[in-house]
């Protein structure tokens, strides 16, 4: 691996940051603002949600993207314990956990991802938290601590969140200190299978000026398959723990300082992979493994994550931020695939460590002249380093990447038709430069690319009145290129595969009426991809041999829709409905010939739709009570991207979710409890479905209740 000293280079870049931030008067940042209550008060309608799906603070109904937000109410109620939960909550969204590592999500919006994990290849879905982008798949699966708000950015966001964002991004927004509060909360949830959850969460002042804030989470649960082999006792354990740190300083209202410390551990057992028939036939969900499971060992993650923000106010028009970080990641995955469909020999297994180390760097400046333009530039850096080393295979995988990027987008509303239309251009540039190492067997290679990138977005929007919103939006996504590990031959390694990109033409509508009880949000696309980085299988009855070529163009149309309704007298309601329709036009392989016919979109249902329902009753003696409603669905999905692989597709399937809150319990204040179940029908499914030479499968989980209790001091 060629070295690289991240110790050196990321303090002497923290240092570069907190002095930028420290410039001047008095500074200010660095939390993302927290999301206002997304529930309905009955003389109110519809609270305002917030969010920063375009760097800014600005209500969901002005932002001209299609995006999903769900605030630290949507995630208590829905259960949204990890990243994988948001499944079933967002349409176009499809979040599995990879089948080598519970601890490793696949995540595809609007048809796009990746559904690999290779470190020498990068999502297609960007992930972020407090502005940090997570450059690998595995361990995103943690659990969630400290949440304030998530956000589902859909569609390419090429210039503001421009890092391999072709599918889309998801944000995460951590819950940030109080100045001048001393609070405590403690979450105890206790459900099916010995499942124990502990949140604690700590706000302390420190004095008039700084605050800090600390979070403990200890998650346990059973697994749902047992292992009559040796090693583990059951498939799908979950053993998770973290903890994050948090202080913020704000000694004026013009600068703040946060910095933040998460570290998380991960001790799961392997998920359970099954033999099951092809579609439409469907397997029963078996209760133990196979006897010829032999030494079966937990999956291990260890994140560590340090975070620097820092705000600056440099007067009433102009804002200069900073967001500085410093990552690393190490695993453990182990999977047994299929042992007894051969007798005693498992078909494929897994033992790999990886460790990735990263380095991020980003400065924005935002502003406005005056209420006709507001706009944001900025400067991005980052650095990782990584290697995977097969402890079966005698392989060892490396690589070592940067990127650089420089980005503005501004807004124009021109004085003309009542100020009523706004007119917005953005524009990234983008440079990577990839490095990957390959031993195995004795022989090596390596290869070496750069890559870049321009990447415009143009905006149209008018306000029809001043609830509703038309507009109409060009916007570019570029994925950089890379390496392939399981290519077909060294050379083809070393050659790599070239970036790819998707133009997204979307028109949209955000609406509210009804005396803002009802909000109603639209949109429709019409995606161009291009260069698409295709997976081809090189050897027959082989899966594990593959080619990475740039020969795909594919189309891809849709539409999302979003309704809340709030009528009153306690009752809320929401859907959203996504329609997806994607296709390859032209697959030219290796040969020059036009193989496109061959292929079909992952994880991509035609329809899907998620649906919630929640009444609060009157006040009663014992409190106030709430029942929540909900129901998700999925169309039926290929799950294979060729279609000589037999019909590898995953069934429709739709979750049915409940719960019973109670809460201002009369002489327990600060005490709520509240009862839950998930997949109240018992619907047996498939998260992931592949082929290793017969067909297999990965399980959803069964039908769970619980209990949560919450203590507010």
């Amino acid at each position: 691996m060629r070295s690289r000293n991240f110790a050196r280079t990321s303090f002497q870049l923290l240092l570069c940051s907190v002095g930028t931030a420290a410039i001047g008067a008095a500074p200010l940042f660095a939390q993302e603002p927290a999301a206002r209550p997304s529930a309905a008060s009955e003389a109110e309608g519809l609270t305002e949600i917030v969010v920063t799906a375009q760097r800014r603070e600005e209500s969901l109904q002005d932002a001209e993207v299609s995006v999903l937000a769900f605030d630290e109410n949507d995630i208590e109620a829905k259960g949204l314990y990890d990243i994988t939960d948001l499944d079933n909550f967002a349409p176009a969204l499809e979040v599995t956990p990879h089948p080598n590592s519970t601890g490793t999500a696949q995540i595809f919006i609007r048809g796009v991802g990746l559904n690999e994990d290779q470190i020498t290849q990068d999502p297609s879905v960007a992930t972020y938290l407090d502005g940090v982008y997570l450059g690998r798949s595995q361990g995103l699966a943690n659990d969630l601590a400290d949440i304030a708000r998530i956000e589902v950015l859909r569609g390419p966001q090429g210039t503001l969140y421009g890092r391999n964002a072709t599918g889309g991004a998801v944000n995460f927004i951590t819950v940030a200190p109080e100045l001048g509060e001393l609070g405590v909360r403690q979450q105890v949830t206790l459900g099916s299978r010995d499942l124990l959850r502990l949140k604690t969460s700590v706000n302390v002042p420190l004095g008039e000026n700084a605050a800090a804030r600390f979070t403990y989470l200890k998650a346990e649960q059973d697994g749902f398959v047992d292992n009559v082999g040796t090693g583990v006792d059951r498939f799908g354990d979950r053993d998770r723990q973290g903890w994050r740190a948090d202080i913020l300083w704000e000694p004026s209202s013009d600068f703040s300082l946060r910095y933040s410390y998460d570290h998380s551990e991960l001790d799961d057992t392997p998920g359970f992979i099954g033999e099951v028939p092809l579609y439409p036939e469907t397997a029963p969900l078996p209760e133990q493994g196979s006897e010829f499971v032999s030494g079966l060992q937990r999956n291990k993650v260890r994140a560590d994550g340090h975070t620097l923000l820092g705000e600056w106010s440099m007067n009433s028009s102009t804002t200069f931020k900073s967001i500085t970080s410093f990552r690393d990641l190490k695993t453990f995955q182990n999977q047994n695939y299929l042992a007894g469909v051969l007798g005693p020999f498992p078909l494929f297994v897994t033992a790999d460590d990886v460790n990735q180390e990263q380095f991020s760097q980003e400065f924005q400046l935002l502003g406005d002249f005056g209420p006709a333009f507001e706009y944001v530039v900025g400067a991005y850096y980052f650095e990782e380093q990584a290697e995977n080393v097969d402890n079966l295979e005698d392989q060892l995988q490396e690589t070592d990447n940067s990127s650089y990027a420089l980005f503005a987008q501004g807004t124009y509303t021109p004085p003309i038709l009542d100020e009523r239309l706004h007119l917005t251009l953005g524009l990234r540039w983008s440079q990577d430069d990839r490095y990957a190492f390959l031993s195995e067997d004795g022989v090596s290679a390596d290869g070496d690319e750069s890559f870049s990138n321009l990447s415009p977005t143009f905006i149209a929007a008018y306000d029809v009145t001043d609830d509703v919103n038309l507009y109409g939006k060009i916007a570019a996504g570029y994925k950089t290129g890379g390496f392939n590990t399981r290519a077909s031959s060294l050379a083809r390694f070393s050659d790599g595969f070239d970036e790819e990109t998707l133009t997204a033409y979307e028109i949209g509508l955000k609406s509210e009426f009804w005396d803002r009880r009802a909000r109603f949000n639209l949109a429709a696309f019409y995606s161009d991809y291009t260069d698409i980085q295709v997976n081809v299988q090189s050897v027959a009855n082989d899966p594990t041999v593959t080619d990475v070529l740039n020969a795909g163009k594919a189309r891809i149309k849709g539409v999302e829709a979003d309704l809340t309704l709030a009528p009153g007298a306690g009752l809320e309601a929401s859907l959203s409905y996504a329609y997806l329709d994607p296709e390859y036009v032209e697959i030219i392989d290796a040969a020059g010939v036009d193989v496109s016919s061959g292929f079909r979109f992952i994880n991509s249902p035609a329809h899907s739709f998620s649906g919630n329902i929640s009444y609060t009753l009157p006040p009663t003696p014992i409190g106030d009570l709430r029942a929540d409603l909900t129901y998700s669905w999925r169309d039926e999905q290929f799950a294979s991207s060729t279609v000589d692989r037999g019909e590898l597709i995953i069934d429709n399937y739709g979750l049915l979710g409940a719960r019973l809150s109670l809460s201002e319990i009369p002489g327990l204040n600060g005490v709520r409890a509240a009862l839950w179940g998930r997949n109240l029908t018992d619907e047996v499914y498939y998260l992931a479905h592949f082929s290793l030479g017969v067909p297999a499968a990965y399980f959803g989980e069964p039908r769970t209740f619980g209990v949560d209790l919450f203590f507010d001091f």
